[in-house]
């Protein structure tokens, strides 16, 4: 063996005996209350990739889309097609806010969407919850901050997952959350005049 090859051995047994004693310590197990925000894309990309491997463990899910509305989602129409049994599907919202210029019914459709996301979260059957774009919802008041966060850190089953989607996330989401991410731009086909692309944004 190679001295540089000895060299990254031994490192690498420090590395998992470090590893190792740090695991040891983590062992409480707890449903997460998780926001993913920010002005880069990938943000209810990655709250879909969560749901997949939610129901490849066997673990009943629900989605709840404020904002999007009618129009046709790639990751809709797959789920309703191929895992329309394991995951329960929720659209509240008649598209972006621009779209519908109505704020009173926007109000209505996102507070349709809450009572229905309180209903599944309850539900001990079910483990994962995605509400996405209901950051969105919340930005625009639509839906009271205080009334959400104190629901997910009082009525939430202690095992349920809930995944919270959308730029502009509330302080006090964040503050509640156990895990935030923030999804940074660096650079976007739109800026050089390039539309939403299918498989991409929808």
């Amino acid at each position: 063996m190679s001295d540089k090859a000895t060299r990254h051995r031994d490192k690498m047994k420090k590395v998992k005996a470090a590893r190792d004693r740090m695991m040891e310590s983590k062992t409480e197990e707890k449903g997460l209350i998780i926001v993913v925000t920010g002005p880069g894309k990938g943000k209810s990309s990655s709250g879909f990739g969560m749901l997949v491997r939610c129901i490849a463990h066997g673990m009943p899910a629900a989605v709840i889309q404020f904002i999007k509305g009618a129009w046709g989602t790639g990751e809709r129409d797959f789920f309703a097609d191929h895992f329309a049994d394991k995951v329960t599907w929720v659209t509240s919202g008649e598209g972006f806010t621009w779209e519908t210029q109505d704020r009173e019914r926007d109000i209505a459709a996102a507070q349709a969407g809450w009572a229905k996301a309180k209903t599944l979260i309850r539900d001990p059957e079910i483990r994962f919850v995605l509400l996405d774009e209901i950051n969105i919802a919340l930005r625009y008041e639509y839906l009271d901050i205080d009334e959400v966060v104190e629901f997910l850190l009082t009525e939430k089953p202690e095992m349920t997952h809930v995944v919270l989607t959308g730029r502009n996330a509330h302080d006090m989401l964040v503050e509640c959350a156990d895990l935030v991410t923030s999804m940074e731009l660096v650079k976007h086909p739109f800026r050089d005049g390039i539309k939403a692309q299918k498989g991409i944004e929808f």
